[in-house]
């Protein structure tokens, strides 16, 4: 299948914040009252604001030519363009796909909430632009990764679902992190006595998407998809030889770790590959940059 065929959905557009959209666009509220705000209009010339953004409704309107509607009605009317000309255009610029809710829980409070709709193989363009943009390639999402369509406060929106042991999903998109219930840990067994531990499932993509890590591919792995399950994940740790921490490099993360050394020799901390970022992922996406730098100050 070619992933890079893929492209954005009407209703995926749809789902796109109105009021980030204009930003990215030049365009910033004059005024803001409750959920609505007002511009100088985008579509034409005038002094006082009279376009009005719902930003619940994520719908706009504009008073001074009468017409509204949703994000693509507005792109038509923009760019004077079809609905498949918007789109493409939309396709172009990853920091868009945001829903319009604002997302923004903890793990805790939205896990309850969310209801996962059905999940699938990994298609849809906003996506797979994530991953390209985390540095980890399709071809390795997929293999651990589904996307899944879940319903938050009656609304509907999609994301990269990495399944635990419990069938819950860790959800991923450019704007939002949750879990869904019930919350647990991912093990992957591959008869190996190593096992290497992440925090987080995009380490983990990222771990496998290193060419020299290739000949740790057997090892077990497993995913703590949150800290707070490092006393869970601890039997299934210490059944193997040795446990190769990849915590994240931030105070929680080197506690766990430091926890982790003084319990047993049988640990061993890898956070030097990625010391000065933030987590592995951070860090491949770094040297790949760095890379492409190297590469280009050559040509």
């Amino acid at each position: 299948m070619d992933f890079r065929k893929q492209r954005l959905s009407i209703a995926e557009a749809k789902e796109m914040d109105m009021v980030h959209y204009l930003s990215s666009l030049g365009h910033e509220a004059s005024k803001i009252r409750n959920n609505d705000y007002w511009y100088v209009s985008p579509l034409r010339q005038e002094h006082t604001p009279s376009f009005k953004v719902n930003r619940r409704l994520n719908r706009w309107y504009d008073h001074g030519i009468g017409k509204g509607g949703n994000i693509v009605d507005f792109g038509i009317e923009y760019f004077r363009c079809s609905v498949g000309e918007f789109l493409n255009k939309l396709n172009g610029d990853l920091s868009l796909h945001k829903p319009f809710e604002n997302l923004s829980k903890t793990e805790n409070e939205s896990e309850h909430k969310i209801k996962i709709l059905n999940n699938f193989e990994l298609s849809s363009y906003a996506l797979i632009r994530y991953l390209e943009q985390r540095k980890i390639p399709i071809e390795i999402a997929a293999k651990y990764c589904r996307e899944v369509r879940y319903e938050l406060n009656a609304k509907t929106y999609y994301g990269i679902g990495f399944k635990n042991d419990s069938s819950g999903f860790e959800i991923r998109n450019p704007y939002f992190k949750a879990s869904s219930s019930p919350k647990d840990i991912t093990t992957i067994k591959n008869g190996s006595d190593e096992v290497a531990v992440f925090e987080g499932f995009m380490d983990f993509l990222s771990f496998k998407s290193i060419e020299k890590n290739e000949v740790h591919s057997a090892s077990d792995f497993t995913i703590l998809n949150s800290l707070s399950l490092f006393e869970k994940a601890r039997p299934f740790l210490e059944s193997h030889q040795t446990t190769r921490l990849y915590l994240d490099n931030d105070a929680t993360g080197q506690k766990v770790t430091q926890q982790a050394l003084s319990l047993s020799d049988k640990y061993v901390d890898e956070s030097r590959l990625y010391q000065n970022h933030k987590d592995l992922n951070d860090w491949a996406v770094h040297s790949a940059k760095q890379q492409s730098k190297r590469l280009g100050n050559r040509l």
